[in-house]
């Protein structure tokens, strides 16, 4: 009786010995290029998002210590008022009313309608005092303004270093068409890299 065909399997084994070696090689380029597809796609989303809907911005001044320093840099959301309204204690960047050409960082104290009035450097909110546990005692004015209305569409604006910011007690209250961003997000030094409260 003649011995079965052998070549088969002798074919089989040589092809896939031919087939290691081959995805091996196959593998490691198309590894590579998933990986540098992805990375392409995240910096690309990346460098989206910090252009179209966050803004670095530099603080120049210490009227927001001691949440915001001199010279620290943050990112603002530029498009987070278009969805949401501006709430009091938003820290928020705008064109000072004075002079547009000019940037200015502070924290919304009062609304559209309310009446605000500083008294030995507290804050009444329609009469009510407004509870404010970001500023610090060494940071407190005992000075008294207002009280003032908040004109329709406009905001009452505070540095959180009441004793030398220049704000709204100075220079009124500020157009919402004016304010076009929200800090959000310290990112230089980097002790101090974190979302703000």
């Amino acid at each position: 009786m003649p011995e079965p065909e052998q070549a088969a399997p002798e074919s089989a084994e040589g092809t896939a010995q031919a087939e290691t070696g081959s995805p091996s090689s196959r593998s490691v380029t198309t590894d590579l290029g998933v990986w540098s597809r992805d990375l392409f796609l995240s910096l690309l989303i990346a460098g989206f998002i910090i252009i179209f809907l966050y803004q670095p911005v530099k603080v120049e001044g210490t009227s927001m210590m001691p949440w915001l320093t001199d010279q620290e840099r943050i990112f603002i959301n530029k498009y987070v008022y278009q969805f949401d309204e501006i709430q009091r204690g938003d820290i928020v960047v705008f064109w000072y009313p004075l002079d547009p050409a000019k940037s200015y960082i502070k924290r919304v104290i009062g609304l559209p309608g309310e009446t605000v009035e500083e008294s030995d450097g507290e804050i009444y909110i329609n009469g009510w005092k407004l509870v404010e546990p970001y500023i610090l005692p060494e940071y407190q004015d005992r000075q008294s303004y207002g009280p003032l209305v908040v004109p329709p569409d406009e905001y009452y604006v505070l540095g959180d270093r009441r004793s030398s910011s220049s704000d709204s007690r100075v220079w009124g209250t500020v157009p919402r068409k004016h304010i076009y961003g929200k800090a959000v997000f310290v990112y230089w030094p980097m002790e101090r890299v974190g979302f703000l409260p």
